[in-house]
């Protein structure tokens, strides 16, 4: 039975009705207990878009249907891999955040290299109604999960710490085996290897210690916000934009299928149109964290259209076919054609 998200209203029942009824409704109500007071986290502090966005959702609601949610923000849930697979469990029926190819290797899709590199292109791949909803949901059927949507955050970049004093921007010459941070996922070792750097894979706790003692020169997949959140430890942010960072809105699928479909229809339709406003205030993050960048002293600096391309090439003819073998041709294949990569 399908179990609503408002509150269960029984009025006037007497000792004995309640006595009687207990057995009948018992479960029933745990159940919608369980589901209407239900949370919603992030790892992500309340300069990110998530915040943004969980906020405006969480009005939405409120406005439209009565549903309480509890909200927890910044972590203190666990952070983005553990919010992943508290979601597959169930005991955190609805995040936001990335994809965890630790459960599905496909995952790493996410994660491939410039399959865009501008806001314009990043919308039509990844915005409402585009086509790579559906591919995604598919995997994440097989983990217990379900995407409400795709949320964009930022492009990924290069960032320098404070006392290298170059730029490498000519891949694969200028990094010459420099040390750079990048997260623990193969695909993202192979790519910074192959322009050039030396990959060392370092949690995100660690990141800001590691740039401040020289462990490592440089960080990759940075953010704007988290290049500013770095700023007493960096120099420089080497626009690479190598890939677009996107999360997932996800529920348990368990959890989703078991709610009515007045309340399904509520949550999605919410999101919908949470997520139709994120790419606007999304990409006004990403500028207005360029610019306190920049007003911190960190030199911001954008690839020519040349070592751009010779960028993208590098990830074409050697990270693009590894996937391949991952995710099958015909994944691929889709993806080529929305990128006109031949």
């Amino acid at each position: 039975m399908n179990t609503p998200l408002r509150k269960l209203v029984l009025p006037g029942l007497t000792a004995a009705g309640i006595a009687l009824g207990a057995m009948a409704f018992q479960a029933e109500t745990q159940k919608a207990e369980a589901a209407e007071n239900f949370i919603f986290a992030h790892a992500m502090n309340v300069d990110h878009v998530f915040h943004a966005i969980s906020e405006r959702y969480i009005a939405d609601l409120a406005d439209q249907s009565g549903i309480e949610i509890e909200y927890h923000p910044g972590g203190d849930l666990g952070d983005w891999t553990s919010l992943f697979e508290q979601a597959m469990q169930g005991v955190v029926p609805m995040t936001l955040t990335w994809a965890s190819s630790e459960f599905d290797s496909r995952l790493d899709l996410i994660y491939l290299g410039y399959i865009v590199s501008n806001w314009e292109d990043a919308e039509a791949l990844y915005g409402p109604g585009a086509g790579m909803l559906g591919v995604y949901n598919d995997m994440l059927a097989d983990l217990g999960l379900y995407a409400l949507g795709i949320i964009p955050t930022d492009f990924g970049s290069v960032v320098i710490r404070k006392g290298v004093g170059e730029l490498p921007m000519n891949f694969p010459n200028d990094p010459a085996g420099m040390k750079i941070r990048v997260p623990g996922l193969a695909i993202a070792v192979d790519r910074f290897n192959s322009f050039g750097f030396a990959a060392v894979p370092i949690p995100l706790s660690e990141v800001h210690t590691a740039l401040q003692l020289g462990t490592v020169d440089a960080r990759s997949f940075s953010t704007a916000v988290e290049t500013y959140t770095l700023r007493d430890v960096l120099e420089a942010n080497i626009l690479t934009n190598d890939y677009f960072e996107v999360a997932f809105w996800l529920v348990n699928k368990d959890w989703w299928d078991g709610l009515s479909e007045e309340d399904r229809t509520a949550l999605q339709a919410a999101a919908d149109n949470t997520i139709g406003w994120s790419w606007t205030e999304a990409k006004s993050k990403s500028d207005e964290f360029l610019q306190k960048a920049r007003d911190a002293g960190i030199n911001v600096v954008e690839l020519s259209d040349e070592q751009m391309s010779a960028a993208k090439q590098i990830v074409y003819d050697n990270e693009w076919p590894a996937m391949e073998a991952v995710v099958g041709k015909e994944i691929m294949d889709k993806i080529r054609q929305i990128v006109g990569v031949e």
